[in-house]
């Protein structure tokens, strides 16, 4: 059965490599990728009922945190409910997302800065070469440009500064890594089409 779904996985990846390249292929590689997104928008929807089985279970057993599975089960209901009830474009719905979820996120972000930071001064510590200093000294720097400063934007960092820090070096560093990814995908999308790996079945 292993040898079917490489076979699939491997048209499906010749064909939407060749649409880009190939125009009469075009139409193929679209109804390919709309397949693509209808798969993952399902298994978004597994994943959903799998936390809410697995937390629906922590707070049966009791076990520690069960308050805070709880609370994440309300939140996901009374979410959803008032997605459906308003809509994605409704103003209420836009206040729910700017109030709660973007400073989740940047919250989320703000500890990734603070650990990037962390981690950097461990690695000092446990190995002080240059590349550790550079790493150090690249994440202090990025935290000030990317943080609130009480000064006016009038002075030199926040006039010039911080902006040419933001979309010179975050960004290139940014497209740097996407492109990384791009790289590393390609790579790993060709090993799977030329049998190198084989992740649908043994080895």
């Amino acid at each position: 059965m292993h040898i079917v779904a490489v076979v699939f996985a491997v048209l499906a990846g010749v064909i939407i490599l060749a649409g880009y390249y190939v125009p009469a292929l075009a139409g193929v590689q679209n109804l390919l990728l709309s397949w693509a997104i209808i798969l993952a928008g399902a298994a978004a929807i597994v994943g959903v009922f799998n936390l809410v089985l697995v937390h629906a279970d922590r707070i049966n057993a009791r076990a520690q945190g069960g308050v805070y599975s709880a609370i994440l089960l309300i939140c996901l209901l009374g979410t959803f409910i008032f997605g459906l009830a308003m809509g994605p474009s409704h103003p209420d719905m836009r206040l729910l997302i700017n109030a709660v979820v973007v400073p989740v996120e940047a919250s989320l972000m703000a500890l990734l800065a603070v650990s990037l930071v962390y981690a950097s001064v461990r690695l000092l510590r446990r190995r002080a070469n240059l590349m550790s200093a550079v790493f150090l000294l690249t994440a202090v720097v990025m935290l000030i440009a990317s943080a609130t400063l009480p000064f006016g934007e009038a002075t030199v960092l926040n006039g010039f500064l911080r902006p040419w820090l933001q979309h010179v070096l975050a960004m290139g560093g940014a497209r740097g890594i996407l492109i990384g990814m791009g790289l590393g995908s390609l790579v790993t999308g060709l090993r799977v089409l030329l049998a190198a790996d084989r992740p649908y079945g043994e080895r």
